[in-house]
């Protein structure tokens, strides 16, 4: 069911392939993991083992594309979100929380840590929203100045992935009028973290307090005032991968519920070839194909350049996440109370689904950024 009706090149298949006999080897500690607020050993051990982190850097220091490639990480994703979150986060992060570095490092930051993060040594994350600001970042006050060749950092970062197991924190932050994105290893002094919130499908996640932080100035990644270009290459780059996660869990789902409804007996027939069943299981089969077209044909186009193309990167995101929360829904629902058994996979996919249609870009957001492009385009 899940790739059929979509034929991707050989090297992305055979990616595919890697991906989900690997997602398929975890499955004994899985639950688990998704049950962890801390990054699972195990599962950290066995993703460093499988190479797949690689695709999250560059081939110049030790990753599998010359640069970071957007087909590949949604494809990657795809497998491993309909196993594991935890897994699905463990990875997808590498990237996120790197390609600041990678597009816009000094040599030193690169050279000594994009290598440990392909490795897994090395835990990303990336530092952008706080206890008052979300969507709105150019009201955040976390604040940078610039004092000799030390920048000086001070400021709180809220509901940050990977916060209190990262190794370091790309962070945004105001320079004067200016935003500029700061490379901070996790040990420096002044650093923090706490874990003050859990989410409904558990996570790794906590906020990062910066104290009178100082670091190099070479630690400023590009040049002052460029925070939100590299952020915006980085959502450029890896938005569309959400929707390869949303994919992944909605096809989960769907095959769980086709599963109890050939197996389960009302009334003397299955129960998929009862009433409205079969129009649930097809019509999510269905939804699940068109969004993985456009999700596939938006990764693509992606890989080939993604600021150019961020547009249909967030219609596949909004399109998938969306279609995956109905997918899901109807699973529930053609499972019946079966569909309700705390600690089943399909409560744990239904758990999965809802926070993909807020994070890295709320269905609304988008929605507005969209039509106003809309707008532009059509009223010249």
């Amino acid at each position: 069911m899940s790739e059929s009706l979509y034929e991707l090149p050989e090297r992305y298949r055979t990616l595919q392939n890697e991906a989900r006999d690997f997602a398929l080897s975890v499955t004994a500690f899985s639950d688990e993991a998704d049950e962890s607020d801390r990054i699972h050993p195990e599962m950290r051990r066995m993703l460093a083992e499988s190479g797949l982190v690689r695709v999250m850097v560059p081939a110049a220091f030790g990753g599998r594309y010359d640069v970071v490639n957007s087909l590949a990480v949604t494809v990657v994703r795809e497998q491993l979100a309909g196993e594991s979150g935890h897994l699905d986060s463990l990875f997808a992060m590498q990237g996120i929380g790197s390609y600041a570095i990678a597009v816009s490092g000094s040599p030193d930051v690169k050279n000594l840590w994009l290598t440990a993060v392909g490795e897994l040594k090395a835990i990303a994350a990336l530092a952008l929203t706080e206890p008052h600001v979300g969507s709105d970042l150019k009201a955040i006050s976390t604040v940078v100045e610039q004092n000799g060749d030390e920048l000086i950092l001070n400021g709180h970062k809220s509901f940050i992935t990977n916060a209190g197991d990262a190794d370091f924190y790309c962070v945004l932050a105001k320079e004067e009028n200016d935003y500029s994105l700061i490379f901070v290893p996790a040990d420096t002094v002044g650093v923090s973290t706490t874990s003050p919130h859990q989410i409904i499908a558990p996570h790794v996640l906590g906020d990062v307090m910066f104290k009178d932080v100082h670091v190099p100035s070479s630690n400023r990644l590009g040049t002052r005032g460029q925070g939100f270009k590299i952020v915006l290459a980085t959502l450029a780059t890896f938005r569309v991968s959400v929707a390869g996660a949303a994919l992944g869990v909605g096809t989960a789902a769907l095959t769980e519920a086709v599963k109890h409804a050939a197996a389960r007996e009302q009334f003397g027939v299955p129960l998929a070839r009862l009433g409205s069943v079969p129009a649930a299981l097809a019509s999510s089969w269905i939804d699940l194909e068109m969004a993985r077209s456009l999700t596939y044909r938006a990764a693509a186009a992606a890989a080939r350049d993604p600021l150019a193309n961020l547009d249909l990167s967030s219609m596949a995101k909004v399109g998938a996440t969306e279609v995956t929360g109905r997918v899901v829904d109807r699973a529930v629902q053609v499972m019946g109370r079966f569909g309700l058994v705390r600690g089943s996979k399909i409560e744990r996919l239904y758990r999965e689904a809802r926070p993909m249609r807020i994070y890295e870009g709320a269905t609304e957001v988008i929605y507005d950024s969209l039509a106003k492009r809309l707008v532009k385009e059509v009223v010249k």
